[in-house]
């Protein structure tokens, strides 16, 4: 008989999936799909391509539905990347680039496989126990048709899910009275975040900035004199994982124990596949 999974196997079965869904914004198949509309920029090309689903929308929108950008980054590119190119034609030219992406990455055999269908399937129902209250990024994405390729439905269903998680993430941040920075900092002290150098490029820091969070985060003593977490850091970090887990418990309750232990599985075989053909840029993750 199937039965509800704990949060953590929700959790599994999430980092299991998103790095299929957070591949696009590295590669450089959406950059190549949005140069011809003069969109050429990496932050433009990100900030498009992820925000399109919520239409022409302004900086303030994206500033607080991504939370961890510099509004002042953001307000370089938006709104005026949208009289460059529409919400439309941008989430036609992403569709085209995780095509492309998946492919290189995966191989056709693997792209018209049962185990994508299957995968895909899985991915989906799993998505119907999502909620869109509270969860900006994921409700706009969720108004978006599903796509009739399973490589392609696979991909839409982990942004659903990545998106769902990342709402409530958000919340979660937000009552632990992190703001963006800190939550940059403290996440990436914790060894499982991206490199201080990668963040501080792109979302639109500098170092007085990120000394200035750091500052913040060891009055409360959540932080060392050497930028690493206190024991104190650490248990807010577990805890804000844990919170996030419950908040998002229900697509995988939808799924159930063994569904979501099947995707967790088929997904983890993909997404090891993208990874040894450098899905990502080396040196992202990781205190650096």
């Amino acid at each position: 008989m199937t039965t509800t999974p704990d949060d953590r196997a929700g959790r599994h079965c999430h980092n299991a999936l998103n790095p299929l869904h957070s591949a696009v914004y590295f590669a450089p198949d959406l950059a190549k799909e949005l140069a011809p509309y003069g969109i050429e920029d990496p932050s433009a090309v990100y900030f498009a391509g992820r925000a399109a689903a919520m239409g022409a929308v302004s900086a303030g929108t994206v500033t607080a539905a991504f939370y961890n950008f510099s509004h002042h980054l953001i307000s370089r590119f938006l709104p005026e990347v949208w009289d460059f190119a529409s919400p439309s034609t941008v989430l036609a030219a992403r569709m085209r680039a995780v095509d492309a992406m998946l492919r290189r990455l995966l191989g056709d055999d693997a792209v018209a496989s049962p185990q994508m269908r299957e995968a895909a399937d899985l991915a989906l129902r799993a998505a119907e126990g999502c909620t869109r209250p509270g969860r900006p990024l994921y409700a706009a994405h969720a108004d978006l048709p599903v796509p009739d390729d399973a490589h392609l439905a696979l991909w839409h269903a982990a942004t659903l899910l990545r998106e769902h998680r990342g709402d409530a993430h958000i919340a979660v941040l937000q009552h632990a009275e992190l703001d963006p920075l800190e939550a940059l900092v403290s996440h990436s002290a914790s060894g499982r975040g991206m490199v201080p150098s990668f963040l501080l490029t792109t979302r639109g820091y500098n170092e007085q900035d990120w000394h200035g969070a750091q500052d913040r985060l060891r009055d409360r003593g959540l932080l060392d004199e050497a930028g690493d977490l206190t024991e104190s850091g650490l248990t807010l970090r577990k805890r804000l994982e844990t919170e996030t887990d419950r908040l998002d418990g229900r697509p995988y309750a939808a799924l159930g124990a063994d569904g979501t232990a099947r995707l967790t599985e088929l997904a983890g075989g993909f997404t090891a596949t993208a990874l040894g053909n450098g899905a990502f840029p080396g040196e992202v993750f990781g205190k650096g």
